[in-house]
């Protein structure tokens, strides 16, 4: 299932919704850039995602000391619990990001307000990465995405709007179709199959590419969070 839109309506411009999506669009061009060196391009990318990508052992100092010595100069471990949710992998990875927070994100910060959105969707990222550092301290494969963040906008639209419609993309074989879905089954889904492949993997560095850890614990903390955060006098939404 491929989410492409809701049928809620936010009351105002979702700035900082848009402003991430905006920040980390120009931080991918910027890491997109750097491959078309010829010479040094895939090296300077490496060195860009290991440095600012939150790599676990760094946090626990147990990395292998050629590694230790190689991030000398980078910045400090804790700090890239923050960089990380603004690099990304490629293309399809900020491109998928990018439209789940479009998608879902909008009505979070429209239920919490601007100021408590951004600080509930950094919260959800460290939660996201915590989650998967504690899971393989060891780890030396660094993290890097806005999915643990965004995990967490989808734990928190799944409890403010479990009946909202979601226009969804069903695809068997060669045949498609986009059909109306209710939240709880879209995301209810989505996390089922976090949660399936996070147990298959489990304590192991992250396979296929994917911290499915991290996207379980943003989605849990979205759920804990926003309850916290959210403005209790605003009206969500109204069916007519």
């Amino acid at each position: 299932m491929f989410p492409l839109k809701d049928d809620v309506p936010s009351r105002s411009f979702p700035l900082v919704t848009v402003a991430l999506i905006v920040v980390n669009v120009l931080v991918y061009l910027y890491e997109a850039a750097l491959g078309f060196d010829p010479i040094r391009g895939a090296r300077l990318y490496e060195a860009f995602v290991l440095e600012f990508g939150l790599v676990p052992c760094r946090l626990t100092a147990s990395c292998p000391p050629a590694l230790s010595t190689a991030l000398a100069g980078a910045p400090d471990p804790w700090l890239t619990v923050l960089t990380s949710m603004f690099v990304h992998g490629g293309l399809f990875h900020v491109g998928g990001n990018m439209l789940y927070l479009w998608i879902f994100g909008d009505n979070v910060e429209d239920a919490m307000g601007r100021g408590r959105f951004l600080v509930f969707y950094l919260l959800c990222g460290g939660a996201a990465a915590a989650a998967q550092s504690l899971a393989n301290p060891a780890s030396s494969v660094p993290m890097v995405g806005a999915s643990g963040a965004v995990s967490g906008a989808l734990g928190a639209y799944l409890i403010l709007y479990p009946n909202a419609r979601v226009w969804t993309l069903i695809i068997f074989g060669f045949f498609w179709r986009v059909v109306p879905i209710p939240a709880l089954i879209v995301l209810g889904f989505w996390i089922v199959v976090q949660v399936l492949n996070g147990l298959l993997t489990f304590g192991h560095d992250r396979v296929g590419g994917v911290a499915f850890l991290a996207h379980i614990g943003g989605f849990v903390a979205g759920m804990i969070l926003v309850n916290v955060l959210r403005q209790r006098s605003r009206i969500l939404y109204r069916r007519i």
